[in-house]
């Protein structure tokens, strides 16, 4: 199954509870921004809902051996361990995904950059993005217009679109979170990471073997640019 990616575009399959997308959408804005690329290249954020491909939440345990190996490598984008009551901790990031879906009918600018505002609302401030409130909030805070975002998810149709992204998300084209795609065919999982696990998933935690982002980033945005 091959993905159609338009001309100055490119898919990104992700889930925002998921720390290496973070990690790959804070290189995807910040790399466009180094090449100039700002008005060229827009990001179609598209879920890759890991809470319905595992039916289950992600364990808290994994992200917190996640966190800070994947932290490292860009502390800028945004990180802590979660500092408000475990009862308050998302285990589920479904509505948030759902939100971005929905923000894409003020553009795919505004789907990205609630997008990247979700990501640093969980990672970098620990606030409770399963929360329409939350979500809402951080759609102020961006710049989208959240009674706008409100409207639509009340009406449900982008759940709709997140579940056919589900869909593609479990063909052999997506390999997992996160996994981009630029026109022509170049895509790439993971971008510039190679990693492992050491020990049990729970009790063990990532062993990051190769980060080399620069070279794919580039060569992804720049395709996307040339379409």
């Amino acid at each position: 199954m091959s993905l159609h990616v338009a001309p100055g575009t490119l898919v990104v399959f992700a889930d925002i509870g998921c720390p290496w997308a973070h990690l790959a959408v804070y290189r995807l804005h910040t790399v466009r921004a180094a090449l100039g690329l700002g008005e060229r290249v827009r990001f179609d954020i598209r879920a890759f809902p890991l809470e319905l491909i595992n039916e289950m939440s992600t364990p808290k345990l994994i992200l917190e051996a996640e966190t800070p190996v994947v932290g490292a490598l860009e502390p800028e984008a945004g990180w802590q361990l979660w500092q408000r009551p475990d009862h308050t901790y998302p285990v589920s990031t479904l509505l948030a995904m759902e939100a971005v879906e929905a923000a894409k009918e003020q553009g795919l600018a505004a789907s990205e950059t609630l997008d990247r505002a979700l990501r640093v609302a969980l990672f970098g401030q620990s606030r409770t993005v399963t929360m329409r409130h939350e979500i809402l909030a951080v759609a102020r805070e961006c710049g989208v217009d959240a009674e706008e975002l409100k409207r639509a998810l009340v009406r449900g149709s982008a759940r709709a679109a997140v579940e056919e992204q589900l869909a593609v998300s479990l063909s052999d084209a997506v390999q997992g979170s996160p996994h981009v795609f630029a026109p022509g065919g170049l895509d790439a999982h993971n971008p510039g990471v190679e990693r492992h696990w050491l020990g049990e998933m729970g009790t063990g935690f990532p062993v990051v073997d190769r980060d080399e982002p620069g070279p794919v980033y580039e060569a992804l945005l720049k395709r996307a640019a040339q379409g």
